[in-house]
């Protein structure tokens, strides 16, 4: 065999060996773009947030705001991320309405319970607060807390669909018939307003935020605990399960920027401050701890 017939068999396999390897990365799956990655392409990202202040809400002139979204801004930004779209929704609709793919974080504030992180996961919280009833002017029924609804099976209590509220209630012995579920604060607002229900529950903040603004109501004292347990909840950011690169890239920002001078500038414009810093982590509060 001559030296000509040796080199033309040796590009013949070489080229054999180029094709196979061609092919072979060919047929290998093409790598899917995570959240994260067209998040950060795009520069832009979707929050959920519903309208809840002073824990997102949208400013007459379209702005969105509150204590989630500011946080989430800072944050994203610090991931290099910089603009961030709200996307209003229901309080119930939240969860649903982010594993359908409608935005990508939920930043309105929610409280990490073990039934929520089964569906989703969380951020680290961002804050930690108690609870507080909206009752009408000079409170002429002496309601202080869930118990005064119980102890009177006439009194009517107003909580949100899908909030954490309804399970309070339970907790402490407040029947199905004395509960009136609406969809959003301004309903909580009218309906106390109305005498269709007697009080309306949410965190402290919010009560507060609700008869600063409204006619004709007021706010309980705060509490912290309901048939003996704590109810301070703590509040965080909701990711889909499959978007870890993204929450702990998040988490990465959040766990340096909470509790800094930053943060708490940030924050105390919507009445949160040093005195609502979480003390809980999110694997306590998704045990249920």
């Amino acid at each position: 065999m001559d030296k000509l017939t040796i080199s033309r068999r040796m590009v013949v396999k070489a080229g054999a060996a180029l094709v196979l390897a061609v092919t072979s990365f060919a047929s290998l799956p093409a790598h899917a773009e995570s959240t994260l990655e067209r998040a950060k392409a795009q520069g832009y990202i979707r929050v959920g947030f519903a309208n809840e202040a002073p824990f997102g809400y949208a400013t007459p002139d379209g702005k969105l705001t509150g204590e989630a979204p500011e946080v989430a801004k800072a944050v994203l930004a610090k991931m290099g991320i910089q603009q961030v779209d709200g996307v209003l929704t229901e309080f119930g609709s939240l969860i649903p309405g982010l594993k359908a793919g409608r935005f990508d974080i939920i930043a309105a504030g929610m409280f990490i319970n073990p039934k929520r992180c089964a569906e989703i996961n969380f951020s680290e919280p961002s804050y930690g607060i108690g609870q507080a009833m909206l009752v009408t002017k000079g409170n002429p029924k002496g309601i202080k807390d869930y118990s005064s609804i119980k102890d009177n099976p006439d009194l009517k209590l107003a909580v949100m669909a899908g909030a954490v509220e309804a399970g309070y209630a339970k907790d402490a012995g407040i029947g199905e018939g004395q509960l009136v579920i609406l969809p959003d604060q301004s309903s909580l607002v009218a309906a106390v307003q109305s005498g269709r229900a007697d009080a309306a529950s949410l965190t402290a903040l919010s009560i507060a935020d609700m008869a600063k603004k409204a006619d004709g109501v007021e706010s309980t004292k705060p509490f912290g605990e309901v048939a003996g347990k704590s109810v301070k909840g703590h509040g965080g950011f909701g990711f889909r399960k499959e978007d870890t690169d993204l929450q702990e890239a998040f988490n990465a920002e959040l766990k340096k920027f909470i509790g800094s001078p930053e943060h708490i500038a940030l924050v105390e414009q919507f009445g949160f401050g040093k005195d609502y810093l979480p003390n809980k982590t999110t694997a306590d509060l998704c045990a249920g701890k």
